[in-house]
């Protein structure tokens, strides 16, 4: 018998990362990719519809509100989406029996820490990005007991959406000098890897559920990460890139933010 899996929010760059590998796949597993305009997670007579016309295995959830600077200014927004939309999810799932993938952050913790966040560390997020997504977290752990967190850093793809990675490639197009941050370090991960953890925990249909903290392995600073990128793309001679000393933004961003991958 296959797998049925919904991937909401499937034109982000996870979604259409898991869309490009693995929607012809030899194992049996029968995905359904439904954008945030084809399927609202905040609508739950969608979610309802959408549920009961299905039968669906798993649910990965990777419908998200991630501007982690508007989320300051209007985090109605980020609530309404990175809580209520994922507690709609959690009750149906809940209804359905449907194992619930859902995707999380390391903005959950304070980054007050100098080792690896653990799974039993205290969170304490310190924007209202981190509230929202650990507010989904929670309910999620209040309503379900087939679930899978994946707390994840620092996520990018070379190919989809909009990231730090692309960014760096367009900027280096129009400019001669890039200035960047060394005050904030983790681990960035590639779509594509954490896209092959998720496909391998549906494929081993693996009842270790709970909370899992999954990155790359590669602790490096924004400038860092930017100096990678230059490199890869044969940029870097190209492009003066200097340390920003007054990087300000309006959200607080935790200063070390590296995961301890279980």
């Amino acid at each position: 018998m296959n797998i049925k899996v919904l991937v909401t929010g499937a034109n982000g760059q996870l979604g259409k990362t898991i869309e490009e590998l693995f929607e012809n796949n030899n194992d049996g597993i029968d995905f359904m990719f439904l954008s945030k305009s084809e399927l609202d997670i905040t609508d739950k007579d969608a979610l309802n519809d959408v549920f009961q016309k299905n039968s669906f295995n798993y649910c990965m959830n990777c419908a998200a509100y991630t501007n982690v600077e508007q989320a300051e200014k209007t985090p109605d927004i980020a609530y309404k989406i990175n809580a209520e939309g994922v507690k709609n999810l959690a009750e149906i799932c809940k209804e359905q029996n449907t194992i619930l993938l859902h995707i999380s952050t390391d903005y959950v913790f304070d980054g007050t820490k100098r080792t690896p966040y653990t799974i039993s560390d205290k969170t304490n997020p310190i924007n209202e990005y981190g509230t929202s997504k650990l507010l989904g977290e929670q309910y999620i752990q209040q309503l379900l007991k087939k679930y899978f967190i994946i707390r994840t850093s620092w996520l990018y793809s070379k190919k989809y959406g909009k990231n730090f990675y692309k960014t760096i490639i367009e900027k280096s197009k129009t400019e001669s000098k890039l200035s960047i941050t060394d005050s904030q370090k983790s681990c960035p991960t590639n779509t594509v890897t954490l896209a092959r953890f998720i496909y391998n925990l549906i494929k081993k249909n693996t009842n270790h559920y709970g909370l899992y903290h999954f990155s790359d392995d590669k602790v490096m600073t924004w400038y860092d990460f930017a100096e990678q990128i230059l490199i890869e793309n044969e940029l870097f001679d190209k492009i003066n890139l200097v340390k920003a000393d007054n990087y300000v933004t309006f959200a607080k961003r935790p200063e070390y933010s590296v995961l301890a991958n279980n």
